[in-house]
């Protein structure tokens, strides 16, 4: 325990549909061990009667107290608008998911880069990357991407429904790394017969957005395949890419990574990542 016993922590997390969030219990339970009151609120408007904006939760949680929010879909991006100053890597990205609330300013941070870069050093560093194809350009997109193309990944296709999106990031990312190192992929189906890896980074394989973000029968056994979703933990796009004999990521480690960070801007304490890992594992395999 540190010379902090005691010091109240009040914290939450802007965005709909997080009631299987694993990141709230993972705050609290590293606070607790470390001798923090902290306690971690969803802030969910599919939960509420009214529907605030973005800007009124964020507005409650100052009033509140609250020493910062995470920010997670559908409002990673949309939060931008309403920060006095952010990082550089935040900015690069065009998103954020981590607000600190200080002295009356709000600065805001991208945890999902360094969580994602740092779970898949650890997961997928040794795969080949010449070629590879994400699928999602939105907010978690934006900083998948920029982490990707951190870890040495060659070129980087890129592929959105919303193909203004797609052209947005790959403008962003060759301003970032240099021309030739991204570009519009005309759909992943198209692609992924020349990529060495897939990247799913969009909301499709949750509860409420079943399916997979491109047809299973085009998974081969020597792509390796990341899914940024968590809950559920093995999504059908996961068990079919298992089952066709991929090497397989899913967004646990990212999970991990970036409420490790995020702690650490919230209370000023480095977190423990092992500690944080067994909190959570405790919710099972769902």
């Amino acid at each position: 325990m540190t010379g902090t016993l005691g010091r109240a922590v009040l914290v939450g997390l802007i965005g709909r549909g997080t009631a299987l969030s694993r990141t709230p219990r993972m705050h609290e339970a590293e606070g607790a061990r470390q001798g923090l009151r902290y306690v971690y609120h969803r802030i969910d408007p599919a939960e509420m009667a009214a529907t605030p904006t973005f800007e009124d939760m964020l507005r409650a949680a100052e009033i509140c107290g609250y020493a910062g929010v995470n920010v997670t879909h559908p409002y990673k991006q949309e939060a931008v608008a309403f920060l006095d100053d952010m990082t550089e890597e935040a900015r690069a990205v065009g998103a954020v998911n981590t607000i600190v609330l200080k002295d009356g300013r709000r600065i805001g941070h991208n945890t999902d880069l360094w969580g994602f870069a740092e779970s898949f050093r650890r997961s997928m560093g040794g795969e080949r990357k010449d070629r590879v194809v994400l699928i999602g350009a939105g907010g978690a997109g934006s900083a998948v991407a920029n982490a990707l193309l951190d870890c040495g990944v060659g070129t980087l296709l890129v592929a959105d429904t919303n193909r203004g999106g797609a052209e947005k990031l790959v403008a962003a990312l060759e301003g970032r790394f240099g021309s030739g190192r991204a570009a519009v992929a005309p759909g992943a189906e198209a692609v992924a017969g020349e990529v060495d890896g897939i990247v799913n980074a969009t909301p499709v394989g949750m509860a409420d957005h079943p399916g997979t973000p491109l047809p299973v029968a085009l998974l081969e056994a020597r792509h390796w395949v990341v899914d940024i979703i968590y809950f559920p933990m093995e999504t059908e796009f996961v068990r079919a890419a298992k089952a066709a004999g991929c090497r397989v990521a899913t967004g646990a480690g990212m999970a991990l990574f970036q409420a490790v960070k995020a702690f650490e801007l919230f209370c000023g304490l480095p977190a423990d990542p092992d500690a944080m890992r067994v909190t959570f594992d405790s919710f099972g395999p769902g």
